[in-house]
């Protein structure tokens, strides 16, 4: 196909709102697309060219495509910039010159030869890599028409603002084998052990649905992490699973370990961004303690006080994540990993083993002596509780020990990835009466300070959760309170990086709660509040009374936050 019908897709994608005509387009567009196209179209539609851990991006800010798109038309810098505020989107000012341009270049370049190119200003680094890139974008401005421009400049900058997530692009592959989603659940399985859209779409337009069955862990491809529902009494959880084993909940953050011996470790954080870089301490202490040729665990990252002989509290811990003076902090926060699942070991998948047997094959992998001083990996301790009476007491002991409450573990539950079931169930520290637990939430956006916020440049932010029943985000408060004069600045300062000139196409937000600012999907918090309530308002229709920031998540992509369901299953509660 060439990319100038391709582009047609884009611009009916553009037009509507609805998720179903959405999911109907791109199936029609996935019908006529060969495996290799619909891999490489899978990955533009995301504004990429690879998945996204695997760290290959255009390396392009928005200065460097206006540079390129003046030097492709030969026009005046300062002109193009002042149309660009008038008209106020890079996409549909690069495309209005274009129009005026006739080039002798311009030519019908196919999907293929388009995406190439766009490999190429990706993968170009070191010294002139700049010019490389301005070069290609500028050749590609004036080899296609306007309204490919309108999109080819949008690609670089992250901002295709077409509106969905992945999970549109899942049911759309189930329309295009079958003309509706009834094999969506087939798909997204196999999604969440190998999140690579191109491949799996490039694998059932090849091989058709049944070669997604035969889907397993490949090392250096991250698994989306399964996750634990929620109970708040011994009673509740031992009346779910019964006999369970128990391991204490630890106040860190979630790495995914991918190693193979002699050759490499890659860290993956529960978004799916390779962290390796940042834990130098838990990659050495990896190749000194586990005992496999390949392996996929995952454990929970702890920050250790060696003259206290105590954890550290989640805020210490969280400095780790960080991209400066690695070295420095891993001597003032040393970690250390507590490894509790085994995936994946040898060539074997243990995705699909009962939790006693990945276990007890953890246990033998891991070589350790418990030594907190002298070891960095660690096996989570484990205790068999058959009486609600056994996990209350746990529960106490636990957060005694400055723990965050404990993870009940179904003794013949298999790993699911990427789904919240009964196969671990959280009992956590219930800080309210009415709201047992956090609400994690997207920033969408904020408004200006006023008087003393002034200084600021930010007095109140709009949070929401996903809705993925419609794959968007509506809205549940807007916070103005709670937050410390640093909060603040740590809000602004992460926010700066995400603003969007409109409000993007997949945010639901009533008119009289719009914002000042609008924030790209990225920023995850954890929200306290006092109960939820019913709002006219709040597209949600629920919203969160007295909602007050606990704190960032940048270990949560924003389609991990609490999902409409969740939060309507939470207001049932009280």
């Amino acid at each position: 196909m060439n990319f100038s019908q391709l582009v047609q897709y884009f611009e009916k994608i553009n037009q509507t709102a609805s998720r179903l005509t959405i999911t109907q387009i791109l199936a029609e567009l996935f019908k006529k697309l060969n495996p290799e196209e619909l891999e490489q179209v899978c990955y533009l539609l995301q504004g990429r060219v690879r998945p996204a851990y695997e760290k290959i991006d255009f390396g392009m800010a928005e200065k460097m495509v206006i540079k390129s798109v003046v030097l492709a038309l030969n026009l005046d810098k300062n002109f193009f910039e002042k149309e660009y505020k008038k008209i106020g989107d890079l996409g549909e000012t690069t495309a209005s010159f274009r129009r005026q341009f006739f080039s002798l270049e311009e030519k019908d370049l196919e999907i293929s030869e388009v995406y190439q190119i766009f490999l190429k200003i990706a993968q170009s680094s070191g010294e002139k890599s700049v010019e490389v890139k301005i070069g290609l974008l500028s050749l590609l401005i004036r080899q296609l028409n306007p309204l490919s421009a309108k999109y080819i400049v949008r690609f670089p900058t992250g901002n295709i603002r077409l509106g969905f997530s992945d999970m549109t692009i899942l049911d759309s592959f189930s329309w295009m084998l079958v003309g509706d989603k009834s094999l969506r659940s087939i798909i997204e399985k196999a999604y969440h052990v190998r999140p690579e859209l191109g491949y799996i779409g490039r694998l059932i337009k090849k091989k058709g649905i049944a070669a997604l069955e035969k889907i397993s862990p490949k090392l250096f491809t991250p698994i989306i992490m399964m996750r634990a529902e929620k109970l708040s009494s011994g009673k509740e959880i031992i009346n779910q699973i019964g006999e369970c084993l128990v391991e204490p909940k630890f106040d860190g953050f979630r790495l995914q370990v991918h190693y193979k011996k002699y050759d490499q470790i890659k860290l993956f954080s529960r978004s799916l961004e390779e962290v390796s870089y940042m834990y130098p301490d838990i990659i050495k202490g990896v190749k000194k303690q586990v005992l496999s040729d390949e392996i996929i665990f995952e454990g929970e990252a702890v920050g250790y006080d060696f003259e206290k002989k105590e954890f550290l509290p989640f805020q210490e811990t969280v400095q780790r994540k960080r991209k400066y003076k690695i070295e420095e902090m891993v001597k003032k926060i040393p970690l250390k990993l507590f490894a509790f699942e085994l995936l994946y070991k040898n060539g074997i998948s243990f995705l699909n083993k009962p939790f006693l047997e990945r276990r007890q094959e953890l246990k033998k992998t891991i070589k350790t002596e418990k030594n907190l001083d002298k070891e960095t990996i660690l096996l989570a301790d484990q205790v068999k509780v058959v009486k609600e009476s056994q996990l209350d007491n746990l529960f106490d002991f636990y957060i005694k020990k400055n723990l965050e409450g404990l993870i009940a573990k179904k003794i013949n539950g298999v790993y699911k990835p990427g789904a919240r079931e009964w196969n671990w169930i959280k009992y956590k520290k219930s800080y309210s009466s009415k709201i047992k637990d956090t609400i994690d939430c997207l920033v969408m956006g904020y408004n200006l300070g006023r008087g003393k916020r002034v200084d600021l440049g930010i007095g109140t932010f709009l949070v929401g959760v996903y809705d993925k029943e419609n794959d968007r985000f509506v809205t549940v408060a807007k916070i103005g309170t709670g937050l410390t004069d640093e909060e603040w600045k740590q809000l602004k300062s992460q926010s700066s990086n995400l603003i969007t000139k409109e409000k993007p196409t997949n945010y639901l937000v009533e008119k009289t709660i719009k914002c000042d600012v609008w924030l790209k999907p990225k920023l995850v918090v954890e929200i306290r509040a006092d109960e939820i309530t019913k709002s006219p308002v709040h597209t949600a229709g629920l919203a969160l009374r007295f909602p007050r920031l606990e704190r960032f998540r940048d270990d949560k992509n924003p389609y991990e936050t609490t999902t409409l369901e969740e939060l309507n299953n939470f207001s049932m509660s009280f």
